[in-house]
């Protein structure tokens, strides 16, 4: 009697698990795998912390007397720390490329995919891991900024609809890094490809000075790219103002950004 085994290529078909739970229990599985690494290597979560510290108290004490308060018609620090708590989503969403990146690189990625599980999942639970990092980095950003000064204006509700709203765009992001880190396949060159998707995202937006302040040459895209968008939204919900538009600004643009990144990175990864 003669029995085969499977081989595990990449090429190989993965049997299904038969209902819509599988996909998410794998994504879980992954997730929590990437939680873990987070607490046997702690140095990765303080060193993603320390930079949006460090951005928050430069900006807060050394270029905050800068921008005048009439400009923008509120306190600096309660100017300055919505626009900080996307930035901070943003840089933390290069995790993703990185880690990916590192995977690819180890060939972890090529055991998963011999495995019978969806193949959505892995980055999934990479991006979803990367959700969990940010909630614990915004929470600490929202205590410091709390102690150095900054003020709600609205109320409770307003300000954690904001936090969420920061939240789901860092997960939008996580899916555009995880696209990137797939595509250059190391750390090193993941990390130095990230810096030109994200400079011109960060810096060319309103999260540090008013749009106004801009050459009017930038003013156009500094107003209608998503960071500045998002930022706006978060500003709106916790110093008050018009918050509609911007609010469904922003949630379209992390749908849209989810919608093109997403089955981008999963076409990616069926090829690695």
């Amino acid at each position: 009697m003669t029995t085969t085994t499977p081989t595990a290529t990449g090429a190989a078909a993965r049997p299904y698990h038969g209902n819509a739970i599988g996909p998410v229990r794998d994504a879980l599985a992954i997730a929590g795998r990437n939680l873990i690494a987070l607490r046997r290597v702690p140095q990765l979560l303080v060193f993603s912390t320390i930079q949006p510290v460090v951005f928050l108290l430069l900006f807060r004490y050394v270029f905050g007397g800068v921008v005048s308060t009439s400009l923008i018609g509120v306190p600096y620090v309660d100017y300055l720390l919505p626009g900080i708590f996307v930035q901070t989503s943003v840089f933390g969403a290069i995790g993703a490329a990185i880690g990916l990146a590192t995977d690819l690189q180890t060939g972890l990625l090529e055991r998963f995919r011999s495995l019978p599980m969806a193949r959505s999942a892995v980055l999934a639970g990479r991006t979803l891991a990367d959700l969990a990092r940010n909630v614990f980095v915004v929470t600490l950003m929202v205590v410091i900024g709390f102690a150095v000064g900054f003020r709600v204006h609205t109320g409770p509700l307003p300000f954690l609809g904001g936090m969420l709203l920061v939240l789901l765009f860092a997960y939008s992001m996580s899916w555009v890094f995880a696209t990137v880190g797939l595509l250059v396949g190391d750390p090193e060159t993941a990390q130095a490809a990230a810096f030109p998707v994200m400079a011109p995202l960060v810096f060319a937006s309103s999260v540090f000075v008013p749009v106004s302040s801009m050459p009017g040459w930038l003013q156009g895209f500094a107003t209608h790219q998503p960071v500045s968008v998002t930022a706006s939204a978060v500003r709106a919900l916790v110093l008050g103002g018009p918050t509609a538009s911007y609010v469904w600004q922003s949630l379209a643009w992390a749908a849209g950004i989810v919608a093109v990144f997403a089955p981008l990175a999963v076409w990616r990864y069926r090829r690695v």
